[in-house]
């Protein structure tokens, strides 16, 4: 669609957080926390007109490589949260978006993206065909104290959980959401560590796409202060989590 006259740079979105989100806790769950972050920077690219829509006419569409969440606390039911984001770089077929979400004006989250254009039928990665001068970049403004890295996966990994692709893993680009590999992991995750608040900070690498009926295996090491996951298919790596506890 064409660029919207509400179209900004900076673009925020506010979202009261329902029960359905929550952990027992009455906090935000991490992957809906993930879900606001999304839903905010694909309603920027709406306006912007990089919008999925706008991208599957040249057969293309924005997948996650890499992301970094860094987390003071987590929101809780009834709250009103403000998640804001902009645009670091964007140039051929890559960008980073930054994000960050605020309660009652006080930030309790950054997030760094990784995206690149990824051509929906020849499956892999391209130069983006629609015009995007129109947003100003800010490269130095940055929404978590680290960048994205890529993550080290340790050799001595244990086997924790095989599981097979079905169709609720999917999304509109017809592989498993990015939210899905997240939420696989932490449900494997100690629930102490998880209601307690004791997840400081999390990133995921995004390597390999899956599909339908992918057979895959989750792995896990344990240390100190992260615990990392990863998943394999055909035992080559697909997906890593590393959480990093207070």
């Amino acid at each position: 669609m064409p660029l919207s006259p509400l179209f900004t740079s900076v673009y925020s979105k506010e979202y009261e957080i329902n029960f359905t989100q929550c952990l027992p806790s009455g906090r935000l769950k991490y992957t809906e926390l993930c879900n606001l972050l999304q839903l905010t920077a694909a309603t920027h690219a709406d306006l912007g007109g990089i919008s999925f829509s706008d991208m599957q006419e040249f057969d293309q569409a924005w997948v996650l490589s890499r992301m970094r969440v860094e987390i003071t606390a987590l929101p809780q039911w009834r709250d009103v949260v403000t998640v804001k984001t902009w645009i670091n770089t964007l140039e051929n077929s890559r960008s980073i978006r930054a994000l960050e979400i605020y309660v009652n004006n006080k930030k309790i989250a950054g997030c760094e993206t990784f995206w690149a254009v990824f051509n929906t039928k020849k499956r892999r990665p391209e130069l983006l065909s629609l015009p995007h001068d129109h947003f100003v970049l800010f490269p130095n403004l940055k929404a978590t104290a680290e960048a994205f890295s890529k993550i080290d996966i340790n050799p001595e990994k244990e086997e924790v959980f095989e599981k097979i692709v079905i169709l609720s893993d999917l999304d509109i680009v017809n592989h498993v959401n990015n939210v899905k590999y997240l939420e696989w992991c932490m449900d494997l995750v100690d629930e102490k560590i998880i209601l307690n608040q004791e997840i400081k900070s999390f990133e995921m690498n995004f390597m390999q796409e899956l599909s339908l009926r992918d057979k895959v295996v989750i792995h896990e090491n344990i240390s100190t202060k992260s615990i990392v996951f990863s998943i394999t298919k055909e035992n080559k790596n697909c997906y890593a989590l590393q959480l990093n506890l207070i």
